[in-house]
């Protein structure tokens, strides 16, 4: 994708607006000895679903979430969006529809019976759309989640008596897309609420065979799902989307969801290095072209995956910067070299182009070598939701370089 830029000269200040790319115009295949990936244009059938019949909820008016759900997990793509935009906006979903359920009565949850009902009716209606019929498995989702599992408090009455909703929906009805990762306004109000309906009396006597600490959490994990419930009944269904899929974004950003094997033969080759080495970028390469067919991520994401890798690699011996060595930026550690934004995206699909993305065009952002102090010194916030530095073309390589 860094081709698409290679006739224009660097900006002055600032990053490279992002740009829509649709397979269309997506680069040449670069694996051609293997299929082709799903990034490339594909058609989802679409059918009636059958359903259980008895889950009591007119889907037609929470149709156009439903839409943006399936559009956002397509069969194709599920996989390799699931972390960045298929799950979140899957949890968002299901939060939506517990609110929208509970709307004519004081309840914010749905009993089990009707929770599987209606987890599976949600499932097909998806499939039928185009989704992946696997979002169960991908994103961790099951029924137990519209029931609000553990949290001793799962009415609007109550919870109005025991929360400062005012509070409430005040941090949460306009969540600022670039603040609230950094100074957090809904986040902490949903987790105030959900303390304190976790910590409500009846909690004593209906979790009194619950011990220890990680039944604390679920306890407040399941609390705060009653808490988007409730935000999901009063908020339009768009309000309610945009702040979820922002706090999603906010929660999915500081962490690599890539998986790294050991790095033997990195190491092997890149080890007391002690000028530029074609054997060592030959190898750090190959790796990482690995790696990069896993997911798309974010430009957030690839900071902390390459900081991650470069510690496993320090650890093995690596001292030196390999990744300006070898010409490593953090489009590399994204499919297609595809850097998708920190802020809440979607897949967008359509007749004529098939599926698109927006990607970051921070083509030559090198990737950050780990300092000798802790990775957890890298600040995300600082200045506020910056990028490490500016994109540079590069005007030659290394041996082995990557490009």
């Amino acid at each position: 994708m860094s081709s698409t830029n290679n006739a224009v000269d660097p900006p002055s200040s600032g990053l490279f607006d992002p740009i829509e790319i649709s397979p269309a115009v997506v680069p040449r295949y670069p694996y051609p000895g293997e299929p082709l990936s799903p990034m490339y244009p594909s058609f989802p059938t679409t059918y009636e679903p059958v359903l259980t019949g008895k889950c009591p909820v007119k889907f037609s008016a929470i149709s156009d979430i439903m839409d943006k759900t399936a559009s956002d997990c397509s069969a194709p793509l599920a996989a390799l969006v699931g972390n960045v935009v298929c799950c979140p906006q899957v949890n968002s979903l299901l939060h939506i529809f517990q609110g929208h359920y509970s709307g004519n009565s004081d309840q914010l949850v749905l009993q089990k019976a009707m929770a599987d009902d209606c987890f599976s009716d949600i499932i097909s209606i998806l499939a039928s759309r185009g989704a992946n019929s696997t979002i169960p498995a991908l994103c961790s989702v099951k029924s137990s989640n519209l029931t609000g599992g553990s949290c001793p408090v799962k009415d609007a009455v109550t919870l109005e008596k025991m929360v400062n909703t005012s509070k409430l929906l005040d941090s949460c009805s306009s969540v600022d897309p670039l603040k609230e990762c950094c100074r957090p306004v809904c986040q902490p109000a949903i987790m105030d609420a959900a303390l304190r309906i976790s910590a409500s009396e009846t909690s004593n006597t209906a979790n009194a065979n619950i011990v220890g600490e990680s039944a604390g959490m679920n306890v407040l994990n399941d609390c705060k799902g009653v808490v988007y419930s409730w935000l999901s009944r009063k908020l339009s269904v768009d309000a309610a989307n945009t702040a979820f899929r922002i706090l999603s974004a906010c929660k999915v950003n500081k962490v690599c969801p890539l998986e790294f094997k050991q790095p033997s033969a990195v190491i092997t080759a890149c080890r007391d290095l002690a000028g530029p080495n074609p054997s060592c970028c030959s190898s750090l390469n190959t790796y990482i072209a690995g790696i990069q067919k896993q997911m798309l991520i974010t430009n957030r994401q690839a900071i902390n995956c390459a900081a991650m890798f470069g510690s496993m690699l320090q650890k093995g011996g690596v001292m030196t910067n390999i990744y300006e060595l070898c010409d490593v930026d953090l489009k590399d550690f994204s499919l297609q070299g595809c850097l998708l934004r920190s802020l809440p995206a979607d897949v967008v699909f359509d007749n004529s182009t098939g599926f698109s993305f927006t990607c970051d065009l921070t083509d030559n952002i090198a990737a950050p070598w780990p300092s000798s102090s802790s990775i957890s010194s890298l600040s995300l916030c600082a200045p506020e939701m910056s990028l490490p530095a500016l994109p540079t073309l590069h005007t030659s390589g290394n041996p082995g370089a990557s490009h």
